[in-house]
C-alpha cells in the first residue's frame, strides 16, 4: 500500500495566485488615494494658515502703531506696488528667483525684526526654502490693503488680501 501524503498546507500556486490579487488591491487602492495630490493640498493648506498669520501680525502692528504714517513702520520702507519676498535679517538676494513679483535682489523685504513683537520666528514655506527666505510675498497698495502671496502654492495661486 502506498504512503498517503499529507495534504495540509498552500501549493506554491496558490501563495502566488495571492500575492498577485493583494498586489493589484494595493495598487488600486494607492491609485485612487493620490497621495501626491493630498500632500500638494496639505502644504497647500498650510501656506493658507501661514498668510492668514503674516497678515494678522502686519494688522496687529498697524492698530499698535496708531498714528496715520503707520504701514511704513509695519512694513519698512516699501514702494507701493512692488512686490517683496518676506526674508529674515540679513538676506539680501536671491528674492528674484524664489518669488515671480520680486523683481531684483532689492525685492527682499526684511521683516523679521519689524513684526518682531508679533512672530516669534516668520512662518516658512512647508515645501522647503533657501535658508533666510520665507516662501511668501508682501504687496503694499495706495488704498493700503496689504496682499501677501505664497510663491511655491502647488495647486494655484493662494493670495489674502487685508
Amino acid at each position: 500500500m502506498p504512503a498517503q501524503k499529507n495534504k495540509n498546507g498552500f501549493t506554491l500556486i496558490e501563495i502566488l495566485l495571492v500575492i498577485a490579487i493583494i498586489s493589484i488591491l494595493a495598487i488600486v487602492v494607492l491609485v485612487a488615494l493620490k497621495p501626491a495630490k493630498r500632500l500638494a493640498d496639505a502644504r497647500d493648506a498650510r501656506r493658507g494658515q501661514d498668510i492668514n498669520q503674516i497678515l494678522t501680525g502686519i494688522h496687529e502692528c498697524v492698530i499698535d502703531k496708531k498714528d496715520s504714517n503707520n504701514m511704513p513702520t509695519c512694513l519698512g520702507s516699501t514702494v507701493v506696488g512692488n512686490t517683496y519676498e518676506i526674508v529674515s535679517t540679513g538676506v539680501i538676494s536671491g528674492c528674484q528667483s524664489s518669488c515671480s513679483g520680486a523683481t531684483s535682489d532689492s525685492s527682499c523685504k526684511p521683516l523679521d525684526t519689524t513684526l518682531s513683537d508679533y512672530f516669534i520666528t516668520l512662518p516658512v514655506d512647508p515645501g522647503g526654502v533657501t535658508t533666510g527666505h520665507t516662501g511668501y510675498s508682501v504687496t503694499l497698495y495706495n488704498n493700503g490693503m496689504v496682499v501677501i502671496d505664497a510663491c511655491k502654492a502647488e495647486n494655484g495661486t493662494i493670495k489674502v488680501s487685508r
